[in-house]
């Protein structure tokens, strides 16, 4: 199995709270995880129908029937189970009593936050890091500085962000162009239905597609809607639904316009490039290299695997971009207190001297000092340039 950074935190908040919940996509391991996390509790899966059965009707007896320490696996396919949950925490609030897992989260926080606030603690778990898949120690980001610091791979650029992260793929050895078609039809069909009333999978899968073509860009609704023959508003609830299934994540502006008119919309990133790769019908690592979305994509992966540094070490990423309307971006700003880490991103395998203007630029803009400053590129250089830290796309 390999070890997941997300596992000392599990443990250290079951001594805080008599519920944990586990939430994260479809196939992240989130039931791998919390097994190996509690290997003396017991388990329950509510996909069975009889157990799902058994807790929707006498949700008190099921718990009385799981009266020790239990995971409850996909807990959100019964809503009726959480008051009862509640009441059984309130008369024995021991530590760790349950471990709730399921991919829906906002079906699974819906009911957390009505139920049991106070109560429980909540974790995300994602698809593996990079870092987690080579074996390699992760620590703790308490400076945007220790976030580029990893300085080994035995791994490919662009096999890597064709390939993702999902855990089934590394675990059983699938081929990525085998088990994503299988896990995109199983997520539309089962996520997508539970979550909303959508109308047509087909379109919904095509708007899926359509997201992925945009990844690493601003998030334009109407453009979305067009594309798709939607309406705005029908974009808006999809992109919502592609959220809290942690299909994509969004990445906001910074606030901070130093007097210059900035950007207010978002950009759109996915949580597994592979993923993304696949909607954009990539086969071969070749194919994407020469592909016209490659600097989006390997954008796309860095952003990702800092978030993921930051999630797997239950943390809120402080994480932004900058863009003001004449055209000056920070592809990331990390957000130290009241400092400012500006992270600019490029896939080009050699460094030259004109990937730092834009850092340099806006280091001037903000009175920042140039050490603050990181660019991260698609080789293996490590150096210092300028005063500013150069960094291979494998540091993160």
């Amino acid at each position: 199995m390999i070890r997941r950074h997300l596992e000392k935190y599990l443990k250290r908040d079951a001594a805080f709270y008599p519920v944990l919940t586990l939430t994260g996509p479809r196939q992240s391991g989130k039931t791998v995880l919390a097994r190996a996390a509690f290997p003396r509790h017991s388990y329950v899966n509510l996909e069975e129908m009889e157990s799902r059965q058994f807790a929707r009707e006498d949700p008190k007896g099921f718990l009385a029937r799981h009266a020790g320490p239990t995971i409850i696996d996909e807990a959100q396919r019964v809503p009726e189970l959480f008051s009862a949950l509640q009441v059984a925490v309130d008369v024995d609030p021991a530590p760790g009593r349950f471990v709730l897992t399921g991919s829906h989260n906002f079906l699974l926080m819906k009911e957390v936050s009505q139920t049991l606030a106070g109560r429980c603690g909540v974790l995300h778990l994602l698809p593996f890091s990079r870092a987690e898949l080579e074996g390699q120690i992760q620590r703790e980001p308490p400076s945007p500085a220790t976030l580029f610091e990893n300085r080994r791979t035995t791994r490919e650029l662009w096999t890597t962000i064709l390939t993702g992260f999902y855990p089934r793929i590394h675990d059983r050895g699938i081929p990525p162009d085998v088990w994503m078609p299988d896990y995109v039809q199983t997520y539309l069909e089962r996520d997508v239905r539970d979550l909303a009333a959508v109308g047509s999978l087909e379109t919904f899968g095509r708007f899926l597609a359509l997201a992925a073509g945009r990844a690493g860009q601003l998030l334009n609704y109407s453009s979305l809607a067009n594309d798709c023959g939607i309406s705005v508003d029908t974009a808006r609830r999809w992109i919502s639904i592609l959220q809290a299934s942690f299909i994509i994540f969004l990445l906001p502006p910074h606030h901070a316009n130093f007097n210059k008119r900035v950007i207010r919309s978002p950009k759109l990133y996915f949580w597994d490039t592979g993923l993304a790769c696949h909607l954009l019908r990539l086969r071969e690592a070749r194919q994407l290299e020469a592909h016209p979305l490659r600097g989006a994509l390997f954008e796309n992966y860095v952003i990702a695997e800092v978030a993921k540094t930051y999630r797997h070490h239950r943390q809120t990423p402080p994480l932004f971009f900058w863009r003001d309307r004449t055209g000056h971006e920070v592809d990331l700003l990390v957000e130290e207190g009241t400092t400012l880490h500006p992270v600019e991103i490029k896939a080009g395998q050699t460094v030259s001297t004109g990937m730092l203007d834009g850092l340099r630029w806006w280091c001037g803009l903000a009175g920042r000092p140039s050490a603050e400053a990181t660019l991260v590129h698609g080789g293996s250089e490590r150096q210092e340039r300028g005063g500013m830290r150069v960094r291979p796309w494998f540091s993160v």
